[in-house]
């Protein structure tokens, strides 16, 4: 049997004798499948096309992980470190025995989860290497698990994984795409891991909110303001995203951006 992987999402599926026919998350209209046709890999043949685990601190107790290759969308993973365990965030499609040990000598895994079901990678993998370390899907996307497994857990509105890391569900652009928030981070000021579910934008300066990102669908104005008002009591100042990072003042920029966007869903905006 075999683990097969969406090679566009990096999405694991269940274990089988043949590949499935097709990626229920790459079909939907909020991702895509390629011109080329659909697409699996395993880890095995990943492996032997030189795949490797990388591991890189990005601020203390912070830590990406990543593929040496890029790998569907190409997200990084991350690794919080707290005294009371370990949360891998949006763990990479991919997993190899180099890339445990990196992550055992940091503590290992206490727990599992993502921001929405295109970042869950191989997140049951991840968690069988961890001695089945939980993984949290948020409810409202619970149809969207491609590889079922006891590991999973269920959370609504609200969950702590381990003390010092919470999962807040925002919606938008899944009605479970959540942001974890951990306390400690940047220095104790506080930090947001956003995914997707707010994306920061290339001058980072900015985020967006969207249905999608790849197929340009916009989400509408009662959306993006329940997601800016569940995401302003929150006690952060820096925001790590799938790709980038917005290093300070994160709040302000979230609500200038949000507050911009809706302004042009609106009309308010000049086209100047």
């Amino acid at each position: 049997m075999t683990i097969w992987t969406c090679a566009t999402c990096a999405v694991e599926h269940p274990d089988t004798e043949q590949p499935p026919a097709s990626c229920a998350i790459c079909t939907d209209e909020r991702q895509w499948v390629p011109a080329s046709g659909q697409r699996w890999v395993t880890r095995d043949g990943l492996e032997a096309e030189g795949y490797r685990i990388v591991v890189r601190g990005l601020e203390p107790d912070l830590f990406a992980i990543e593929t040496d290759h890029e790998l569907g969308i190409g997200q990084r993973g991350l690794l919080v470190r707290t005294p009371a365990g370990n949360v891998l965030w949006e763990p990479p499609g991919f997993i190899d025995e180099y890339g445990i040990r990196e992550v055992e000598e940091l503590g290992g895994v206490a727990a599992v989860t993502a921001s929405h079901p295109h970042l869950t990678g191989s997140s049951i993998q991840w968690s069988h290497a961890f001695g089945g370390a939980p993984v949290y899907v948020a409810e409202a996307d619970a149809r969207w698990i491609q590889r079922p497994d006891p590991a999973i857990r269920l959370w609504s509105s609200f969950a702590e994984p381990v003390p010092g890391v919470e999962l807040v569900q925002l919606g938008g652009h899944f009605p479970g795409s959540c942001v974890a928030r951990w306390a400690a981070g940047a220095g104790g000021r506080g930090v947001l891991l956003t995914g997707d579910t707010l994306m920061v934008g290339a001058d980072l300066a900015s985020v967006a909110v969207m249905r999608s990102f790849p197929n340009y669908i916009p989400l509408p104005e009662r959306i993006v303001r329940r997601i800016l008002d569940a995401v302003q009591p929150l006690e952060y100042d820096r925001i790590y995203s799938a790709f980038r990072c917005i290093e300070a003042d994160a709040p302000a920029i979230v609500s200038r951006g949000l507050e911009r966007y809706i302004r042009w869903l609106r009309g308010d905006e000049s086209e100047d």
